[in-house]
């Protein structure tokens, strides 16, 4: 029988430099007031977004120049791979093991783009072995916290001893327009911050906890609710005001399907883990899932603390849920671009 996978380590890791929410609504407000009619209505977000400060990969006043690709890029390499060297280091000394001992690296990012990917770039100053094996992925958005670790987690099993490193790496302040006269725009700079967090999955004994099961649900004809639009200049968000109403609607019917196919039902569920896209989202998830109101509170102080980082956001929680004690059964929540949800079921060790 193959043991079943469990969760050795998680760190997390936020930039050095720190944008409060009231700096950064000033600073929009001087920016986009003059050119963009309908400011006054959307400046409204700053404050009701349920943040108070935000991590991001530069100060605040890089933010108030024009950069292209290679400005953005170039940070992007620079802090990401700051960021992928310190969560991995933290991970690997909460587990005990030291690089060597690494034989999978699975790394999720969709706000940049590295060649060699991150892994290739810090692989000799990290100690990596040259047989390890790595599977860098872009494109899954905030829901690759959740996705990704079901892939890890899928590595760790497929090839029992192995050990899997799970990295998630999103800056997603590096996506701001200052050209994009537009309301998922202005929004996203209320909204998103920069962060990393890493993980350490093998089969075997021990851990923090036992992975139980893997899922995702794709809805159809939903491309348009969230992701990216590429020009000479950079990303620029695609962001749909319906997203809040869809995830009240349809996320709870998804989420009973992915944890019916494990023989799972939302009543097995000690304790919902979710990636909180923003105050209506967390709100609407909530409602989805049958859950209290303001039963999410990791998830909401993790949003005041950082802001939406997109696919790491939800490592954040599950740390905080962790220190907090995990309950018999939890299960970790995301959605993203696709329109896509994501879900892992985890069993406290006794």
């Amino acid at each position: 029988m193959i043991d079943s996978v469990k969760l050795l380590s998680l760190a997390v890791a936020a930039p050095e430099h720190v944008i409060y929410q009231s700096d950064a609504a000033e600073t929009a407000a001087r920016l986009f007031s003059s050119r963009f009619s309908d400011f006054g209505h959307l400046a409204r977000v700053f404050g009701n977004a349920g943040i108070y400060k935000r991590h991001t990969a530069r100060p605040l006043s890089w933010f108030e120049q024009p950069h292209a690709w290679h400005d953005r890029m170039e940070a992007y390499t620079e802090v990401a791979g700051q960021l992928f060297v310190e969560v991995t280091n933290k991970a690997l000394y909460r587990a005990g093991l030291k690089p060597q001992d690494i034989d999978c690296i699975v790394t999720v990012s969709s706000t940049g783009f590295a060649t060699p990917s991150l892994e290739a770039r810090f692989a000799a100053e990290m100690g990596f072995r040259s047989d390890i094996e790595r599977v860098p992925i872009f494109g899954l958005g905030c829901a690759a916290g959740v996705s990704g670790f079901g892939i890890a987690t899928r590595m760790a099993k497929g090839r029992p001893g192995a050990t899997v490193l799970f990295v998630s790496i999103e800056l997603c302040s590096l996506a701001f327009r200052l050209d994009e006269l537009t309301r998922p725009n202005i929004i996203a700079t209320a909204l998103f911050g920069d962060g990393a967090g890493a993980c350490i999955l093998r089969a075997g004994e021990g851990g923090l906890a036992e992975v139980e099961s893997t899922g995702e649900h794709l809805f159809p004809n939903t491309l348009g609710i969230m992701g990216w639009k590429i020009d000479d200049i950079g990303f620029g968000i695609i962001l749909e005001q319906s997203l809040p109403p869809f995830a009240e609607k349809y996320l709870g019917e998804a989420i009973a399907g992915i944890l019916a196919r494990s023989d799972l039902k939302m009543a097995d569920i000690d304790r919902f883990i979710c990636h909180p896209g923003g105050a209506k989202v967390l709100t609407a998830i909530e409602s989805s899932l049958s859950l209290e109101p303001g039963s999410l509170d990791h998830e909401r102080d993790v949003l005041s603390d950082y802001g939406n980082m997109s696919s790491p956001t939800v490592l954040f929680v599950l740390e905080r849920a962790i220190i907090a004690g995990l309950p018999k059964r939890s299960a970790m929540i995301a959605m993203g671009p696709g329109f896509a949800a994501s879900c892992v079921t985890l069993k406290a060790l006794a």
